[in-house]
């Protein structure tokens, strides 16, 4: 049988070895919460990284560089181009901008001049570019033959129902600024490039878009003409 002593002497070492016992339960919960860290920082799958930040890698100061160097003799500052035959590229959707520049690249879209410039071009440049110049406030266009203005309105509207010609306005919206990612901005666009691409998609020329060869096949050369100049007076 032990002496007083010694349990008084037993109870207190117990005492004091009470609280680093105590805390062990604490520290071993706190793991996992430590470790947390260290798991997200993991690398999230590509996909989900554009799921939660689509355009986190855009750089339009990046894409107004290149676009100084490439593309600004051709389509002008802010992509607002003076020359009827080079589209202007000002405010127009960037992922319509994208596509366009890949396919010239690949030669879906034939251009000998524009597969040049764009097969210097890598995917992210584009995007650069693309947003760079969709952010640039579009100059104003204007129609050029009253006579013909009517008839492209009617058209652009309302379509040819007797023909099965669609309305332009259902995909391109009434004031022309189309719907993003799905059909370019058209407003203010030069009426002689407008005409051109129409033509290009009725005669086979232009293949990168099915829908459109299907419309333009039903327009003749009057009434593209009237649809292009229409165009380029929308605001």
């Amino acid at each position: 049988m032990k002496s007083p002593a010694s349990l008084l002497l037993a109870a207190a070492l117990a005492l004091f070895a009470l609280p680093s016992g105590a805390q062990q339960p604490a520290a071993s919960a706190a793991a996992p919460a430590a470790s947390a860290p260290a798991a997200a920082a993991e690398p999230a799958p590509a996909h989900a990284a554009v799921a939660a930040a689509p355009n986190g890698k855009v750089d339009p100061a990046a894409g107004e560089a290149k676009f100084g160097t490439v593309c600004v003799a051709c389509h002008g500052q802010g992509g607002n181009s003076g020359t009827a035959a080079n589209p202007k590229l000002s405010a127009q959707h960037p992922a319509y901008i994208v596509k366009q520049l890949q396919e010239f690249k690949s030669g879906k879209r034939p251009n000998p001049i524009m597969q040049g410039f764009a097969s210097q071009l890598t995917d992210g440049d584009m995007k650069n570019i693309a947003a760079y110049v969709g952010a640039q406030k579009a100059s104003p266009g204007f129609a050029k033959d009253k006579e013909l203005v009517s008839l492209g309105e009617k058209i652009y509207r309302g379509g040819v129902q007797s023909r099965q010609l669609p309305a332009c306005a259902g995909c391109h919206s009434p004031n022309g600024a189309g719907i993003p990612a799905q059909y370019p901005r058209l407003s203010g666009q030069h009426s002689d490039y407008t005409a051109g691409q129409l033509v290009a998609f009725r005669d086979g020329v232009r293949k990168n878009s099915a829908q459109m060869a299907q419309i333009a096949a039903k327009l003749n050369d009057r009434e593209i003409r009237a649809v292009a100049d229409y165009i380029a007076g929308l605001r």
